[in-house]
This record gives C-alpha cells, structure tokens and sequence, in this order.
C-alpha cells in the first residue's frame, strides 16, 4: 500500500518557489531533499494543503494565492521617517533594504519605497506579500509522523 501524505506525515521533498514572470524565490532542487512534519510551521498552511494526497515519486506544480502564503500587503506596514533620522551622508533610493529593530528589539526588515528630501517611506510588508506563487514539489518519501 503507498503511503500518501496526510496532516501527520512525515514529509521528505524537493520544491521550487517562482513568481509568475518566472523569477525563482527558493528552490532545493539543486541542494538535498528537505524533510518535515505537517503542521510543524516549516511550510505555510496553504502549501502544505496543496501536498495532502500526494505521495512518493509524484512531482506537481500547483498555485499558492496570496492569503495561502504571505498575505496581503498592508498599508499601515508602510512607515514614513525623517530624513533626517538616517545619516545625512547616506544614499538613499527606492528599494534599498534596511533593517530595524521594533520595541521588542526584535529585527524588522523594511524595504524604501519612496524618497524625498525631508521624508522616507519604508515597506515592512514580506516582500511576496500580494504575490501569487507558483510551488513546484517533487515528493521523495511519505511516512508516519
């Protein structure tokens, strides 16, 4: 009998992550297989839905919505700072990523969005939120977790 992935699985595989103009985000299809466990928080919800029923030796391509991935961007993710808060020696253009700490000191990734000469606006949404995403899965091996 074949073993097919179901919620508590444990879950060997290749995968390749590409946007829709063909650009590759991640891929382990040059490096070893990944293994995991469903439901362990290694892939999104929304990929792991797309696995569920496959088993060993099967490849597919499936589409990842948004909301089944990063989300949406948020617009209050989009802060505006001073100039004046960054070194005045500093070149500073759109798309340019900087990183921040928040209140907890924790790392916060921002991306520029847009410059003037008194104000910088800094996206803080994951640069694939808003994103459809194209997931590419090769399955090596099914077991039970």
């Amino acid at each position: 009998m074949t073993t097919t992935i179901s919620s508590n699985s444990k879950v060997t595989l290749q995968f390749e992550i590409r946007l829709d103009n063909g650009d590759v985000v991640d891929s382990t299809f040059e490096k070893a297989p990944a293994t995991f466990v469903m439901g362990d928080g290694s892939l999104f919800a929304g990929f792991e839905r797309k696995l569920i029923g496959m088993a060993a030796g099967q490849r597919a391509t499936y589409q990842v919505a948004p909301e089944d991935a990063f989300g949406q961007p948020n617009p209050h993710n989009v802060q505006t700072f001073k100039r004046s808060q960054f070194d005045k020696d500093m070149e500073i253009v759109p798309g340019m990523m900087f990183s921040f700490a928040d209140a907890q000191n924790t790392e916060l990734p921002g991306v520029v969005k847009e410059v003037t000469e008194t104000f910088v606006d800094v996206d803080f949404n994951h640069p694939l939120a808003g994103k459809i995403l194209n997931f590419e899965v090769l399955i090596h091996a099914v077991e039970e977790a």
